[in-house]
């Protein structure tokens, strides 16, 4: 241990020593120290010249003196070998850069190349789509037909047993009339008792075949009724069941007038609780302004509040088409409900005076209520059925008006200023959808 604290200390005297030297020596006479031959390793030096060996003390390097030589140009190699290693880092960077930009080339190249196959299979999709959309159309356009033709000729063979049972009944009349004359000679008593019999025989005949006729009738008509539209509409709303959920918006084209109104349309519900809608409009300060609504076999129509309401009797059947109207006016307050064409109730005083707000929403199947379109309905006021011909007009109709919508091909075509059955935009939600006439 001492050994070697001996020799570190002979090395830093050494190399004191030679770093005094390298002071006094100038920067040329400094170039002049000799060098490594590092293929000979520090066996043989390269020497320097005589002036320079004579101005260095006379004397030749020490091994300490080649090994900070050494050091010297293993320093400078390393030096050269960084500089290298950066000139071809440098070099591979600039290719690998090539090559990114040459990839990335032919990547959007195949990237375009997919966009567009995938946009033409989409395209080639979506036409696809659209003419099997379009044969269902075209399909339920020749179902509708179809059926309206099974309607046709349920009509006709009902006309042609009618008319089979009428030319039944004549015969036997006939018959019987030929029989009576043929008999005139008989006795009075005898002749009676025929003729008494022969009476209730017609009768009690022509009693069966009518209520033949009229039971078949019946069920005619029933059947029409269940699946056909009022005459003159080919589109309905649907509400296929009782839903918080499930309702229409109705967006009208201008704004409702705050004196007067007349709305009107075709029902047909499948089930009225206490209190159905039919069709409501409100605001946020009153979500109760209009509302027409059924409760059992009646029909309400409400201005303001519950509190102002007008009630027609009577006037609604599950599973068969209605066509109410309501009026208002805010002179006299003045109201009435009409039914099938036919005036069903009337009065005044209801809500008179009362100014109804712009602004408000009109729904088709709920009330408006405080939260906001869609959410936080009540399933128990929920309509459920068929809705068609809806429009709303910012004055009162006259009778004859009214009456008229009733009236074969005018029932849909007839249509409000306020909201226009076929014009006003009417947004399904929640599950209501339009269905056409089959």
């Amino acid at each position: 241990m001492l050994q070697k604290s001996k020799m570190f200390s002979l090395m830093l005297l050494l190399f004191s020593a030679f770093c005094s030297l390298a002071s006094v020596l100038n920067n040329d006479d400094y170039d002049d120290l000799l060098y490594v031959n590092f293929e000979n390793e520090i066996d043989s030096v390269i020497p320097a010249t005589e002036e320079t060996i004579s101005r260095d003390c006379q004397r030749e390097h020490t091994e300490w003196d080649k090994i900070f030589i050494m050091l010297e140009n293993s320093q400078m190699k390393e030096n050269m070998l960084l500089q290298s290693i950066d000139e071809i880092l440098k070099v591979e960077l600039q290719t690998l850069r090539a090559e990114m930009i040459q990839f990335v080339a032919n990547f959007a190249g195949t990237c375009t190349t997919a966009i567009e196959r995938i946009t033409s299979q989409i395209s080639s999709q979506v036409d696809q789509t659209v003419s099997q959309k379009s044969e269902e159309v075209e399909e339920s356009r020749r179902l509708r037909e179809s059926e309206q033709g099974k309607i046709l000729e349920e009509i006709l063979l009902l006309s042609r047993n009618t008319s089979h049972r009428l030319s039944h009944l004549e015969s036997v009349w006939q018959r019987t009339a030929k029989t009576e004359a043929q008999e005139m000679g008989f006795q009075q008593r005898d002749r009676s008792s025929y003729l008494a019999r022969g009476d209730n025989l017609i009768l009690n005949s022509l009693w069966q075949e009518l209520r033949q006729t009229r039971a078949e009738l019946k069920e005619s008509q029933k059947w029409v009724m269940q699946h056909l539209l009022p005459a003159g509409c080919e589109t309905a709303i649907l509400f296929p069941m009782r839903s918080k959920k499930i309702f229409a918006s109705v967006h009208p084209v201008a704004e409702m007038v705050p004196y007067y109104f007349t709305a009107c349309l075709w029902v047909k519900v499948t089930e009225a609780l206490d209190k159905t809608i039919i069709f409501s409009y409100g605001t946020k300060r009153n979500p109760y302004e209009i509302q027409l609504y059924l409760s059992g076999e009646s029909a309400i129509l409400a201005v303001g509040s519950d509190k102002n309401m007008l009630t027609a009797q009577n006037v609604i059947s599950s599973g068969q088409w209605a066509h109410l109207c309501g009026a208002w006016s805010t002179v006299n307050g003045s109201a009435s409900l009409w039914a099938n064409g036919q005036l069903a109730a009337a009065a005044s005083e209801i809500a008179e005076g009362h100014i109804i707000p712009e602004g408000g929403i009109l729904q088709i199947g709920q009330e408006k209520n405080n939260c906001c379109v869609g959410g936080g309905f009540d399933e128990t006021l929920a309509f459920s059925g068929k809705v068609t011909g809806f429009n709303v007009w910012d004055r009162v109709l006259s009778n004859e008006e009214i009456t008229r919508q009733t009236r074969g091909e005018d029932s849909c075509n007839i249509r409000g200023n306020v909201v226009g059955w076929g014009v006003t935009e009417i947004l399904p939600h929640g599950g209501a959808q339009f269905v056409f006439n089959h």
